[in-house]
């Protein structure tokens, strides 16, 4: 594997890759890797000749109260993670070499962005979209791979290439669990031994929602129920517990189409989101 900081080197490298219809596939990560980014880098195998990951820590996309600063660094051991799962390029810039002028907004999140975490993290899909778009236009890929266990961010994305017509296969991979079914997430590393069992209230409240919304349940009543299960959990605050249609984000009062049940809120420091899907009974 090779580790790539310059943007000449990497337009050469890519060129190599792709001689003789070789096609790339990218996934983007902010490093502090786990099994769930593993796994992207699995698929994008299965669906490309060749796979970059790119790592960077993106500053567009931390709010001035987030945890920017103390986001975990730890590239050596990403790097050893990402060549034993066979990717081709890690593409490790600096924040001079994908922001040349400074950190800076310059693309605009589409509509997916309202609500949920545009609400709780203002301007966080803007920084989101500018360093995709970066990225994209960096490595040229056929194919980017995003998890979903962010998926929000997954409809941003999808919204954001349909609109600057890039051409790029965007593919959401589903979300890898702990044993005990918590979404696996690199902030996962700031809970407590405490805050992390009391972390699995959130995959199951969502758990119950759903099976409650699918036998019937009002969606408010079940939606109440879980912000309930959470605060007793020690979750405070809850930021949001939503159902919203699955392609859209638009919010749904009942279930009458494929939806996705989505919830974020803090234990502690530390903020956990977290989203099931959620499709009516056949």
């Amino acid at each position: 594997m090779q580790i790539i900081r310059g943007k000449a080197e990497l337009r050469q490298a890519l060129s190599m890759l792709r001689e003789g219809g070789g096609t790339v596939a990218l996934v983007p990560t902010m490093g502090a890797l786990h099994a769930g980014h593993i796994a992207l880098v699995a698929e994008a195998r299965r669906r490309a000749t060749h796979v970059v990951a790119s790592i960077f820590v993106n500053p567009t996309q931390f709010g001035a109260n987030e945890d920017l600063s103390r986001y975990p660094r730890r590239e050596a051991g990403d790097a050893r993670m990402l060549e034993e799962a066979g990717t081709a390029i890690l593409w490790a810039p600096d924040v001079e070499t994908m922001y040349p002028d400074g950190p800076e907004i310059d693309v605009k999140a589409g509509p997916a962005s309202a609500g949920l975490d545009g609400d709780a993290r203002p301007g966080h899909f803007d920084g989101v979209a500018t360093v995709v778009a970066r990225l994209f236009a960096q490595v040229e890929p056929d194919i980017a791979l995003f998890g979903e266990k962010d998926y929000q961010q997954l409809l941003v994305i999808r919204q954001m290439v349909a609109s600057q017509g890039l051409g790029i296969d965007i593919v959401g991979v589903p979300t890898l669990r702990d044993a005990d079914g918590l979404a696996l997430s690199s902030r996962n590393a700031y809970l407590s031994d405490e805050e992390r069992r009391s972390a699995r209230a959130l995959p199951r409240a969502l758990g119950e929602a759903a099976q409650a919304i699918i036998d019937g349940t009002p969606v408010a009543e079940a939606i109440d129920r879980a912000r309930d299960r959470l605060a007793a959990a020690g979750f405070a605050p809850v930021d949001y517990v939503e159902l919203r249609d699955a392609a859209s984000l638009e919010p749904m009062a009942a279930l009458d189409r494929p939806a996705r049940l989505l919830a974020a809120g803090f234990l502690g420091h530390t903020r956990l989101i977290d989203n099931l899907p959620v499709d009516p009974a056949p």
